[in-house]
């Protein structure tokens, strides 16, 4: 354990010098307050680029707040998955290409170790941006148009950040296999996307697919309550991001021990 906790401290400090601790929050908080900002000022947003042609009129439907919520979760899963694979697809294979992990594993330094401190440090890092981002997000939603429950905040944040997290878990494992962090990013997003767009159109038959947990986040956001079929997909989210961390430390060993 000791072993782990220097390793991971040394993921969080090397993250503090890349400035990823300021950069990614931030980014994740203007993402987050963009949709309640530009939905409530959307008439002055189109005057300032100077308005409609004369004699046209086009209403914009105010927004609900729990409508606001989904459209800013939307934002997270589109642009905030890119953030999350870009900023993580180096996290093995660069430093593997670069040397420094060979030279970490000359020490008594377990594989399992190795892998799983990266895995944490990447979680801790994205988990925070994503609550600060979202917490933004609550907030504007609240002073401009409603107050959503903090508990329907907390539990839709809880069922996302288990997305973040598979989606973070599937670049670790394309970074262990891979030794081009460009190629990594692409094999991540790819399969990320495809997992989507599967789930999605297999809605009806796959209730208990990880993507499906942004769907039962926006149900708690509308009022529906959580889904009957939120645990499974809890589950096996947690079995996925489990076997994903098992065959990362395999096939890193193996790589490792064929050089």
């Amino acid at each position: 354990m000791n072993q782990w906790m220097i390793l991971l401290q040394k993921e969080l400090l090397e993250m503090w010098r890349n400035f990823k601790w300021i950069w990614v929050p931030i980014t994740f908080i203007l993402l987050g307050v963009q949709k309640p900002l530009t939905s409530y000022y959307m008439e002055q947003i189109l005057d300032s680029f100077g308005g409609l042609p004369e004699g046209a009129k086009v209403v914009i439907p105010t927004p609900s707040a729990p409508e606001v919520l989904i459209q800013s979760l939307g934002e997270y899963s589109s642009l905030g998955v890119l953030i999350i694979v870009l900023t993580s697809m180096g996290i093995i294979a660069a430093e593997r290409k670069s040397g420094v992990a060979a030279m970490i594993l000359v020490k008594p330094v377990s594989y399992l170790s190795f892998i799983t401190s990266k895995w944490m440090g990447a979680l801790l890092l994205i988990w925070f941006s994503f609550f600060m981002g979202y917490l933004a997000t609550w907030y504007y939603t609240g002073i401009l148009f409603d107050w959503i429950p903090f508990a329907s905040f907390f539990q839709s944040f809880l069922l996302y950040g288990l997305w973040l997290t598979v989606v973070i878990t599937v670049t670790l494992f394309f970074s262990a296999l891979l030794l081009t962090p460009g190629i990594a990013a692409f094999s991540s997003l790819a399969s990320v996307i495809v997992i989507s767009l599967v789930s999605s159109t297999l809605s009806n038959r796959l209730e208990w697919s990880p993507a499906q947990l942004t769907s039962y986040a926006n149900e708690i956001l509308i009022q529906k309550g959580l889904s009957d079929n939120t645990l499974p997909a809890s589950l096996t989210t947690a079995a996925c991001i489990l076997i994903l961390l098992f065959l990362s430390v395999y096939v890193f060993r193996k790589k490792e021990l064929a050089v």
